[in-house]
């Protein structure tokens, strides 16, 4: 960036700023030489003066150049910064920026690691995953994002820890050992030395009540980008809904989903809900999740932002896909909870109607799925596991209304995911899972849609393209054509790096259209 580029990006950031624009939350922060503190671009603050000012594209580079986090704002707060996708520009898949890629997935990475129920990722498990040296790793990462990875490491899981100190009464071990430090008194010295401040300090006296008709559990708050279209959002979940697992709340004043969840911990079996708020006025979410979930709470709140897709960034995408599609800019692509659920709803939902799908769904889980005492109406049961599911027999399946072909799909699926062959969720390489999916569902009806699918939903991998689903052929205006499938992909050229985003605003043209039921 030449100087003048600088000082540019500088004014438009200090506009925004000012502002105090909501939908450049997470894409740069805000140093004030003034106070020594960093903050979001929607801080209430009065806005300090230009000169005062430094901004970071990151909150790691703003730690790095010695700013705390604002205790206002909260840093911790804020959507992932552009690019995590994977996604950088308008040809993202060029070989040109293979070293921006590679920065931005190890960034994805590591988001996701913090918190997760696993051993702390250090940067030659990093290395080792993305098939390159640590050295080169770190070369590439700081070169592309101005830190090294363990500075950023560091940063992502100090954030962490201070949301889970600020918004729960988790004791400050617990909140060390989840939020990936090694030993409390390594937890207690960081935080001392980079905040300037005890980690109980930032315990609050009392919380907020939850809603009246709202479960009491953990709370949490997670923001998003505007525009959000969270209707549209529900009404894709609801349309697909299995009675006893999740429940939308389509309210006008209060949009809301809930969920059950079965995680593997330390070789122990956790089982919970969450229920989610949505909080169109503040761009937030209000997130509930059920004390059994505690050890694996950051977990699942990357979870839920997945699910959401809180993380995106409708600027990028929309300059690629507002030309086409004017009435779809608040559309985000609907995430899982859990991959190997999604999978297996996709695979039931093969050539047949929304209806028989969902029913076949239902019957797996009323059939497979354990149950489990919630405080929300109807949130009954889990979803079966893989562990359960692959040691299932075709005459159990059959009984249930599946045909062969997807009773030999549905336990190879479980039997590659409880086994670890098969990785399903947004940290796994699409192009990997993309040819093991292949593989195993090689079946009549059944093969690159439901790849397709699974990686677009499951990885959320925004760049995915369900080019034979008949109802993007018919939005696009392409089913008539000897070849629609081709005449898809060809369309769908100009909206590379985001084709998932132009799938789900293509299905939602469509006023009364049977769309993948899953």
């Amino acid at each position: 960036m030449t100087p003048a580029d600088a000082t540019a990006y500088d004014d438009a950031c200090h506009l925004a700023l000012k502002a105090r624009d909501a939908r450049f939350d997470g894409n740069f922060f805000t140093g004030v030489t003034s106070t020594g503190i960093y903050c979001r671009p929607v801080c209430r603050v009065r806005t300090p003066k230009r000169e005062n000012c430094r901004f970071f594209a990151h909150a790691a580079l703003a730690e790095q150049a010695g700013f705390r986090p604002c205790l206002r704002c909260r840093p911790e707060l804020a959507p992932a910064s552009a690019g995590r996708g994977g996604a950088t520009g308008d040809k993202a898949w060029s070989m040109q920026d293979a070293s921006a890629i590679l920065a931005h997935q190890a960034a994805r990475l590591m988001d996701a690691a913090c918190g997760a129920a696993t051993q702390p990722l250090g940067v030659a498990a990093l290395a080792q995953r993305l098939g390159v040296s640590d050295r080169h790793l770190r070369r590439i990462f700081e070169a592309q994002l101005g830190v090294s990875p363990l500075r950023y490491l560091q940063t992502r899981r100090l954030l962490c820890a201070k949301q889970l100190l600020t918004d729960t009464r988790l004791a400050a071990a617990q909140v060390a050992r989840m939020s990936g430090f090694a030993s409390v008194r390594r937890f207690n010295a960081v935080f001392a030395q980079q905040y300037g401040l005890n980690p109980t300090q930032l315990r609050r006296t009392g919380s907020a009540a939850p809603g009246s008709d709202q479960p009491s559990g953990i709370d949490i708050k997670l923001s998003y980008r505007p525009p959000y279209d969270a209707r549209a959002m529900l009404a894709f979940f609801a349309k697909r809904q299995i009675d006893g697992t999740e429940n939308v709340f389509l309210s006008p004043k209060r949009p809301a989903f809930a969920k059950t969840l079965h995680l593997h911990s330390g070789g122990q079996s956790l089982r919970g809900w969450v229920f989610a708020v949505f909080d169109e006025p503040n761009c937030r979410v209000g997130l509930t999740v059920s004390e059994s979930l505690t050890e694996v709470l950051a977990q699942v709140m990357a979870s839920v932002r997945t699910l959401l897709d809180l993380d995106a960034d409708p600027i990028a995408i929309n300059s690629v896909l507002h030309a086409h599609f004017p009435q779809g800019d608040g559309l985000r692509l609907p995430g899982a909870l859990d991959g190997f659920e999604l999978a297996v709803r996709a695979v039931l939902g093969q050539q047949i109607t929304v209806a028989a799908a969902r029913t076949l769904c239902q019957r797996l889980v009323a059939q497979f799925g354990e149950s489990l005492q919630t405080p929300v109406a109807g949130l009954n049961r889990c979803f079966p596991t893989p562990q359960v599911l692959a040691a299932t027999s075709g005459d159990e399946l059959g009984q249930l209304g599946i045909v062969k072909q997807r009773q030999r799909a549905l336990v190879a699926l479980a039997q590659a995911v409880a086994d670890g062959t098969l990785q399903l969720h947004p940290g796994a390489d699409p192009t990997q899972t993309h040819t093991a999916l292949l593989a195993l569902l090689a079946l009549p009806g059944i093969g690159d849609w439901t790849a397709q699918y699974i990686s677009m939903r499951a990885l959320a991998w925004p760049d995915a393209f369900v080019a034979g689903d008949v109802a993007l052929q018919k939005a696009l205006g392409v089913r008539h054509l000897p070849n629609p499938a081709q005449a898809a992909r060809a369309a769908a050229s100009a909206w590379q790096p985001w084709r998932s985003y132009a799938v789900i605003r293509a299905w939602a043209s469509l006023p009364a259209v049977t769309t993948p039921v899953d």
